[in-house]
């Protein structure tokens, strides 16, 4: 009884010992090195390794048609009958090779033109254009997760229906996506591009880190602004990690699917407040980089930079905002 008291007490006094991050009560603006406190447990199974199940659809397609004017002959053959109608209810869904994308109820990418303006909007597509990029009705479309509602709008097209609009661009799907998911148009002449939230280009969001920079905020057209890796890899953190106080919960396998984030140099930080920025050294001995006092990784299953296919794995991974938060699937 007396060696489990003193136990007890040892480890209570290895909190209160511990600087920053490891305090059992959150102190006011501090993030330093730290030691794990308490037991590391190992979670089993629970981490969601299970190596990025993220093929969201086809790829990316190039097929000039439509690129210019708008005009020329529809495209032939493999697409099947162009898919018309209402959009229902609006989402944000992660595209591969594109990012976060607007999408129709069924998960059908949506898709903007260059040559169409949005004050006023404008369509710029008619004719065999439209046959090839069906407009998408305004009747019934809704704002769903990570969409603005404000933002939703029509305009009248030459035949008199109307047209959705979104931040006041006319709103398109593209023949040859032949399923959900189906990113075919992106990029088509350089004009046609997947529709992000915000009105703007999907892919827009996904850009190249700060040069030089070691930790930088990216801007993802769902989840906002959230913090990225000197090679543009998206951050996330853990649920079953702790920051107050202290401990590590990924370790063994886990390891092999989320790679723990190396300490940075506070000077080749870009966007993220310095206080925020921290390290723990790991069971294992190696430093770890810490926001606002939690481990962060990278996740295998991201292909390219600003992916954000670890993003709710299994309700405990998320991507980390440039305030050091969970961010969330709206926005």
């Amino acid at each position: 009884m007396r060696r489990e008291i003193f136990a007890g007490s040892a480890a209570v006094a290895v909190l209160l010992l511990t600087a920053g991050c490891g305090l059992a009560e959150k102190p006011p603006g501090k993030a330093n090195a730290v030691q794990p406190a308490g037991d590391s447990k190992k979670i089993g199974s629970v981490y969601g390794a299970d190596g990025g199940d993220g093929a969201y659809g086809s790829g990316s397609g190039a097929d000039p048609s439509y690129g210019d004017s708008g005009s020329g002959a529809a495209p032939a053959g493999g697409a099947g009958e162009a898919k018309s109608g209402p959009a229902g209810e609006l989402k944000v869904a992660e595209i591969a090779n594109v990012g976060g994308a607007v999408t129709d109820s069924e998960g059908f990418t949506l898709y903007r033109f260059d040559k169409d303006t949005p004050k006023p909007p404008k369509s710029a597509c008619e004719g065999d254009c439209a046959t090839a990029w069906p407009p998408v009705a305004a009747d019934d479309a809704t704002a769903g997760e990570g969409i603005d509602a404000g933002l939703l709008g029509s305009v009248a097209r030459a035949d008199g229906t109307r047209q959705l609009t979104l931040a006041g661009w006319p709103v398109y799907r593209y023949a040859k996506d032949a399923k959900p998911g189906d990113a075919l148009g992106e990029g088509v002449g350089g004009t046609w591009h997947a529709l992000g939230a915000d009105g703007k280009p999907a892919a827009a969001a996904k850009k190249a880190p700060a040069a030089g920079a070691e930790l930088s905020v990216a801007q993802n057209a769902m989840l906002g602004a959230i913090l990225a890796d000197g090679e543009g890899r998206t951050l996330y953190r853990f649920d079953k990690d702790s920051a107050w106080p202290m401990k590590i919960g990924c370790l063994d396998a886990c390891l092999d699917t989320w790679k723990p984030a190396k300490p940075v140099d506070k000077s080749k930080v870009s966007g993220i407040p310095a206080e925020l920025i921290g390290s723990v050294k790991r069971p294992d001995g190696s430093e770890q980089l810490t926001i606002d006092c939690w481990p962060v990784y990278s996740f295998t299953g991201d292909k390219e930079p600003g992916d954000i296919s670890g993003h709710n794995k299994q309700g405990l991974w998320f991507a980390v905002t440039d305030k050091g938060k969970k961010a969330k699937a709206a926005h």
